[in-house]
């Protein structure tokens, strides 16, 4: 199943969630406004998911002039990868991690943080940025960004059901208990389907961004290093904003163990193996 495959049933699995919930909450009336809601929703999602979830991170773009090392070393990059160069940008927080966002890949964007540029000697930096001009090459982007930020709205229609309630079509108060199940249950089903759509990919990043930098042992470094880095450094606009995680390289939530379902991203050691494995020519 290709990406733009997989885009279209998740835009059309998020109508028709979002339609179930309304009407729980508000009858036929709530179906109709929940419809409506996710339709406008998608359109604007796949516009502008990317600028969103930059701006949730006050993203600051670059260029050759205000960060010329880095700046290359994703040019370099792109050009091996057959590429459009993309966007680039960089997050001032302390924790390391990266991500890569936009619809396609001549609408692509790559973000890196502040800390990882810091932890990170430059080839393990290369490596980094070649797994995510893998999600590039792969049009995985349009549809983490999608998912989280659909996520993002189920998650704020469940808790406006759990505290405003709802009327059915004749204005009679819909079961309290209807409600309180919503908002338990719609960002709990949005994280799962998340989740899922996350892991299975970053073990093709992975493989990708080896083959796009030469260097899969640079990879597994820069994993390993990251991993150990992150769990004892926060990143606050992760945990305000926690469906946008999956996006990143590491989960930037690893300190907050909630268990092998919700896990955003594969065992690390198990990518860093693979990694290996590649290195040595083990198919």
């Amino acid at each position: 199943m290709n990406n733009l495959f997989k885009t279209a049933v998740l835009m059309a699995g998020f109508v028709a969630f979002l339609g179930i919930i309304g009407a729980m909450i508000g009858g036929k009336s709530g179906l109709l406004l929940a419809l409506l809601f996710a339709g406008g929703m998608n359109l604007f999602a796949y516009w502008n998911s990317d600028q969103m979830v930059l701006r949730m991170y006050n993203a600051q773009e670059v260029d050759a002039q205000s960060a010329p090392e880095f700046y290359g070393l994703v040019a370099e990059l792109a050009q091996r990868a057959g590429l459009p160069m993309p966007r680039v940008y960089v997050i001032h927080e302390e924790q390391p991690n990266a991500f890569a966002t936009g619809r396609d890949p001549q609408h692509a964007a790559v973000a890196a943080t502040t800390g990882i540029m810091r932890m990170l000697d430059y080839r393990e930096l290369r490596g980094v940025m070649a797994h995510e001009l893998a999600h590039v090459r792969h049009r995985d982007t349009l549809i983490s960004t999608l998912s989280a930020t659909m996520a993002g709205a189920v998650s704020a229609l469940a808790n406006f059901a759990m505290f405003f309630g709802g009327r059915d079509e004749n204005g009679r108060p819909v079961n309290p208990l209807a409600g309180i199940l919503v908002a338990i249950l719609a960002p709990l089903a949005a994280s799962v389907i998340q989740m899922a759509i996350s892991r299975a990919r970053e073990f093709e990043a992975d493989r990708g961004g080896a083959e796009i930098s030469g260097d899969p042992l640079a990879l597994a470094a820069a994993l390993q290093k990251i991993e150990y880095y992150a769990q004892g450094i926060a990143m606050p606009t992760a945990q305000a904003h926690p469906e946008t995680a999956q996006m990143m390289i590491i989960n930037p939530l690893a300190g907050l163990n909630m268990g092998e379902l919700f896990r955003t991203h594969p065992h690390t050691e198990e990518r860093i193996a693979r990694l290996h494995a590649m290195a040595r020519g083990v198919r």
